[in-house]
């Protein structure tokens, strides 16, 4: 059985990433891309579907581990009764193949160790051949798939996993890589894991000290922003949500999705997130991905593609694998990639809004795409969707994608792209949609606006009204709509999603808290002048992180441990926004997003 989620760490190159758990054991990986198939699925089944370990024999040790500096480079130390051994994990990026490198190192003493190594192609349904090549070298070949190892420590065959013994003693290092490649090409080439090492930190070292935060939490800021660079896809600057599959939201159940892809609806947080922080390439990558991502037909937009920016996602059932903690059905691909949700057409036109106020260069076609999705928009808006959440019951008229439906009409008639009278048109189908959903979309009783027009229930998405600009935090109405997410959607200090006992997502009842919402909620503090409220929801949300500073997507406040796949790049995202908030309302400037300027879109009573 995999270990808690919070006792994983990542490591990556920017094209694919693993995650290795504080035992010593590298659970999950997919190659060469984040959504290519597993060749270690521990983590969804058992160590006969892949893992690698690295671990004294002594089962005895005590474990701490850390990320070297601002990197993705995890150290773990483990202390036995006989001694102290570093095992330092890293994966270099712009090898010309995806490397795992694994570096032992005796601190002190001498310490029995063992490494077993099972590779499990497909998910973990096929074993490969192995052979011997040379003295320090054995490959493991399935169909396409060939990874090479290569190590001075012997290794040996026993009952269809790949293991050896041996003994660190201080001042001695044993590395062990891991390399990946096609099975009908020469093998990957070998490189000096040492080496590797010197270039993967110098890497690391340059790209963090681009960061412009300052002050109290750039630690925290840093560690996020590491994250979702790991979380990216270099050849094409696509981000995915996170880099696991079918992580459950609820132990035992079936909410269990596929999330290594990348969402339209990140993509304004995310780009907001690299802006503030400095990192302008990422920015921009990021935006040119969309642009290339949505290109073609507006009846065709998805709201999720691949890392570069294919539309196929087909959802399947592993049915060999168990499950995390016999949650099920395993997943890959996502369904929801066929859903309409009206709220990433806000997010396409929120975030050229955003792309062009950061100073950045036009995306190809930026205007054009814009003149079309918008003429698509006018159509489409007032129909029934999916919503921010995706759920798999019947469509409704979820208010936050009508809220998202006007600030795609918003931001095009404030866009200097757009010809006076496209301006104007805007504007009015803007007022259009505002009137209507102030009109249907909130409970008269209460005062504040709900999760659909004629439902009763809440619907954490609603904190982001402010935060686009809809109405000012200060309306009656937005301080309602808090006030009755904090009476009815709050779990021990920590937000829900929605009133899931509606059945409004056609699954079962449960999961966790959903740590961005909970974020928007400190978003909402801080815009509403309750600072000390949002600086306290800020630090619980913090001290959730696990060890080395990750977040999963969700939480579980009763069971007191992480849900859902991980890390998640929206909690990540929204950490950072949060502490960027923070620090700009105590230097009394305006919160986060640029676009949410005093004199747009105040109440129209």
């Amino acid at each position: 059985m995999a270990a808690r989620i919070e006792d994983y760490a990542i490591i990556g190159d920017c094209r694919t990433a693993a995650l290795v758990c504080h035992n010593g054991s590298l659970d999950w990986l997919c190659l060469p891309r984040f959504d290519s198939d597993a060749c270690f699925a521990a983590l969804l089944g058992d160590k006969d579907n892949g893992r690698w370990l690295i671990a004294p024999q002594d089962a005895r040790f005590k474990a701490a581990r850390r990320y070297r500096g601002d990197s993705l480079i995890l150290e773990t130390v483990f202390t036995t009764r006989t001694g102290k051994v570093r095992v330092t994990d890293f994966m270099p990026p712009g090898t010309p193949d995806s490397c795992i490198v694994r570096i032992v190192e005796g601190l002190a003493g001498h310490v029995a160790m063992r490494t077993e190594l099972a590779i499990r192609f497909d998910y973990g349904a096929t074993i490969p051949w192995v052979s011997r090549r040379d003295r320090r070298t054995l490959t493991a070949v399935a169909g396409p798939n060939l990874l090479a190892i290569r190590t001075p420590v012997p290794l040996r065959g026993e009952n269809m996993h790949t293991v050896a013994d041996f003994t660190v003693r201080k001042g001695e290092s044993m590395p062990f890589v891991m390399s990946y490649g096609k099975s009908f090409q020469p093998l990957p080439l070998s490189i000096d894991a040492f080496i590797a090492l010197d270039e993967t930190e110098a890497y690391w070292r340059r790209w963090a000290s681009l960061c412009r935060v300052t002050g109290k939490w750039r630690a925290d800021v840093m560690r996020s922003l590491i994250t979702l660079k790991g979380l990216s896809y270099a050849p094409t600057g696509g981000i995915v949500a996170a880099v696991t599959t079918s992580l459950p939201e609820k132990i035992g159940g079936t909410r269990n999705w596929d999330y290594r892809f990348c969402w339209l609806r990140d993509a304004t947080f995310t780009l907001l997130a690299f802006l503030n922080a400095g990192y302008t390439e990422e920015a921009e990558m990021w935006e040119h991905w969309l642009m290339r991502a949505i290109a073609g037909s507006p009846q065709q937009i998805q709201t999720m593609y691949n890392v570069i920016g294919e539309r196929r996602l087909d959802e399947i059932e592993l049915d060999h694998l168990s499950g995390y903690e016999n949650s099920r059905p395993v997943r890959v691909g996502n369904a929801a990639h066929t859903q309409l949700q009206l709220d990433i057409y806000g997010e396409m036109a929120d975030v050229m809004a955003q792309a062009r106020g950061g100073g950045l260069a036009p995306a190809p076609r930026r205007a054009e795409l814009r003149q079309v999705f918008m003429a698509h928009l006018e159509k489409i808006w007032s129909l029934p969707d999916e919503g921010i959440w995706e759920i798999r019951g019947q469509p409704q008229h979820f208010v936050h994608s009508k809220v998202m439906t006007w600030v795609a009409f918003d931001r095009a008639a404030r866009s200097p792209d757009a010809t006076p009278q496209e301006r104007a048109h805007c504007r009015a189908v803007a007022r259009r949609i505002h009137k209507d959903i102030c009109a249907r979309g909130m409970d008269k009783t209460r005062g504040c606006f709900v999760q659909a027009y004629g439902s009763s229930a809440m619907d954490a998405s609603l904190l982001l009204l402010p935060l686009v600009g809809f109405l000012p935090a200060s309306d009656r109405r937005i301080q309602a709509t808090v006030r009755e997410i904090e009476k009815r959607l709050m779990c021990q200090g920590l937000v829900m999603r929605y009133e899931t006992v509606t059945g409004v997502d056609g699954l079962p009842p449960g999961e966790g808290a959903f740590l961005a919402c909970s974020f928007w909620l400190a978003d909402a503090y801080v815009m509403m002048g309750r600072h000390r409220e949002a600086m306290r929801l800020y630090g619980k949300l913090k001290r959730l992180a696990n060890d080395v500073g990750l977040y999963a997507e969700e939480y579980d406040p009763l069971e007191k441990r992480m849900l859902g796949n991980f890390p998640q790049a929206f909690s990540h995202v929204a950490l950072i926004n949060t502490a960027l908030a923070l620090m700009m309302d105590k230097k009394k400037k305006m919160p986060i997003r640029k676009a949410r300027k005093k004199k747009a879109a105040h109440a129209r009573r």
